[in-house]
């Protein structure tokens, strides 16, 4: 069986090292409402790639430095 993959982000840590930016202001900036960046600190939504490096770009790092990407795979019941 496979576990579904996890991605991750630092976007609440890098709001509040940058002046403790609002989650309504990040908002503005990318273009989406603050429920959705709610969703995306809290994991529960994955943003589009475009937004991703939007949101990376309003802290000026890489994207790598806002979201981690970590594949989690068993191999139980794998007949391969």
């Amino acid at each position: 069986m496979v576990r579904p993959t996890r991605v991750t982000n630092r976007i609440r840590a890098l709001r509040f090292a940058t002046g403790e930016m609002t989650q309504a202001e990040l908002a503005r900036r990318i273009g989406v409402t603050r429920q959705t960046v709610i969703a995306i600190e809290q994991g529960r939504y994955s943003p589009s790639l475009e937004k991703a490096f939007e949101i990376a770009r309003v802290f000026a790092v890489p994207l790598d430095s806002v979201f981690q990407y970590t594949a989690t795979a068993t191999t139980e019941g794998d007949d391969s």
